[in-house]
Order: structure tokens, then C-alpha cells, then sequence
């Protein structure tokens, strides 16, 4: 694997941790959108970006046993630089002061990336949406990496355009009060506060005890008052420590009866992000029960971060 910063932009710095954003390149249309999106988002935060690109040997090769030709090597490297190149003209347009670096790897994309995301800040990866997910970010990969990734992984569908609106849109989080979504809710605020954007906190909340007959209307419209009060009094302590510790992002916060996917997908409308809390391997929990994460990464208006728990 080889990794390294463009000759003029300086020189990749051997840590443990990089503050960097990695957005996987294939050369697709939602490749390139998810390539906008995190040179604006390396911009903002003031960190490099990179570039992230593999290929693979044809499988006819391995099945006689042949070494491949250096040939070979060379045309396949060859033509995933060039991707490297488009995809580094592509992030320049959008910020043109960035220091991009590029990592090039054989083997499997997801590999790769999780190799990565032991040492990064976060890995981007672009979608097609709704007709699956492309090249790099095939629906495997993309679940793969979504799934098993040590840091925040951000989906950005082809449809989720970066432009003038959504540039300067707020971040939308959504907490449960799990251990998760705390996490979550710390990535959210530090990324509200390195846009300097507004950040939406919502909240859903359905009391399955509450009958709204007809007979019992008015008694659990009552209750469902009461239910709500309690609901926003434990959502301002959920946001108290955060709200402390960053005193400059503004927070509006949304209590709703709603189902959550329809919640966040209408808090998320011009957002610059959406962050939501993934309980593990089982898939999604709380607000985020299995088919609701997958509707959300279909159908969320903005580019979606989905937080994993720290390892044990």
C-alpha cells in the first residue's frame, strides 16, 4: 500500500492517529459528489485529505497459478492514479488550499478502508442511492465498511448535491440516549462547531401504553403533554455536557411524536450532515432499527454519518 502527499503539497506525517478525512475514489459520478463533499468537509475542519483508491488482479490469473505480467501491474496502477488524478482536480475545484494525499492499494476496497479507519478521522464513500450502491462502494463494501468501520463512516448519494444551500445547512443528530448516540452527539457538535453551523438535535418518542380511542381522546392528549415535557427535560440533559463544552453552536432542539425515519428525514432537508448512532454488528437499534438505517441511507436529503460504539 502506498501512501503518500502530491510532491508540492508537502510531506504525510507518520502518526498513529491522523486528524484526516479518507474518501474512498472509484471514478463514478457518486464517487466524485462524495469527493466534494469531503474536501469541503477537510476544508472546514482545516485537515488534509485522502484520496483512496484500489484494484484488483483478474481472477483467471490466480486460478492457473500464473504470475501476473509486470505489465499488468503497471496499466492497473496506471489507470487507478488516474482516478486519483480526476478525483484530486475534482476536491481542488471545491477547495482549492487543501493538502490531498493518496493511498492506492491491491486487494479488496474494504480491506482497505478498514485498514484506514484504525488511523482517520473518517472515510467518505459515494452511492448511487436508490439503485444500490456503485464501483467501490457496491452495496458489500458500503455495508461492510458502514458496518465494521472504527471510525465514522458518511454516505453521500449521488442525489445529495453539494451546492450554495446546502454548504451552510445545519448538522441533524439523532439521539436515543444510548451510549451510541452520546458518542454520536459529540461528532455532531464538533462538526457543528467546525462549520460553524446550527445543529438540530431530534428526538422521537411513541408511548405504545397511550389508547387514543375516541373515548379517551382528550385524557391522552393529557398524558401525551405530560410524556412530552418529560421528553424535553431529558433531552436538554442528554445535550447539557456537549452545550457546555461547545458554547458557540447553536442548538434547536425537535420532540416529535413522528416515526423517526420521517423525524430525521425531515430535520435533515438542505443539512450539511445527518449523524446517527449504530449499536454494532447486530445492526441498528434504538432510533435506528435495522430497515429504518437502511431507509435513512437510501432516502436522507443530506450525506449521513453513521457512529459505531468504541471496540471492546
Amino acid at each position: 500500500m502506498t501512501s503518500k502527499f502530491h510532491p508540492h503539497e508537502g510531506k504525510a506525517i507518520e502518526m498513529t492517529q491522523e486528524d484526516i478525512v479518507v474518501v474512498a475514489v472509484d471514478g463514478s459520478p457518486a464517487s466524485r459528489n462524495a469527493v466534494r463533499w469531503a474536501a469541503n468537509t477537510a476544508n472546514k475542519r482545516g485537515i488534509p485529505l485522502r484520496l483512496a483508491s484500489s484494484y484488483t488482479m483478474p481472477q483467471f490469473l490466480y486460478a492457473e497459478g500464473m504470475v501476473p505480467p509486470q505489465e499488468l501491474f503497471d496499466d492497473l496502477q496506471s489507470e487507478t492514479m488516474e482516478k486519483i488524478d480526476e478525483a484530486r482536480a475534482v476536491a481542488h475545484e471545491v477547495a482549492p488550499d487543501i493538502k490531498i494525499g493518496h493511498t492506492i492499494a491491491e486487494g479488496s476496497p474494504i480491506d482497505m478502508l478498514l485498514d484506514m479507519a484504525h488511523d482517520v478521522t473518517m472515510i467518505v464513500m459515494g452511492s448511487r442511492g436508490l439503485g444500490g450502491l456503485s464501483g467501490m462502494v457496491m452495496g458489500s463494501v458500503s455495508a461492510a465498511v458502514v458496518s465494521h468501520a472504527s471510525c465514522p463512516v458518511v454516505v453521500v448519494r449521488e442525489d445529495n448535491q453539494l451546492d450554495e444551500a446546502s454548504k451552510y445547512g445545519p448538522v441533524v443528530i439523532g439521539v436515543d440516549g444510548s451510549d451510541v448516540s452520546a458518542k454520536a452527539t459529540a461528532i455532531a457538535f464538533a462538526e457543528a462547531d467546525a462549520r460553524g453551523a446550527e445543529l438540530v438535535a431530534v428526538h422521537t418518542w411513541m408511548d405504545m401504553q397511550v389508547q387514543a380511542s375516541l373515548a379517551a381522546l382528550s385524557a391522552a392528549q393529557q398524558q401525551w403533554e405530560v410524556v412530552e415535557r418529560e421528553q424535553i427535560d431529558m433531552l436538554a440533559e442528554r445535550l447539557a455536557p456537549m452545550t457546555e463544552k461547545y458554547p458557540n453552536v447553536e442548538v434547536r432542539k425537535v420532540i416529535t411524536r413522528d416515526r423517526p425515519v420521517r423525524a430525521l428525514v425531515e430535520n435533515s432537508e438542505g443539512a450539511q450532515l445527518l449523524v446517527v448512532g449504530s449499536h454494532g454488528r447486530g445492526g441498528f437499534k434504538g432510533m435506528l432499527l435495522g430497515s429504518t438505517s437502511r431507509a435513512l441511507l437510501q432516502s436522507a436529503p443530506c450525506p449521513m454519518m453513521v457512529v459505531r460504539p468504541e471496540a471492546v
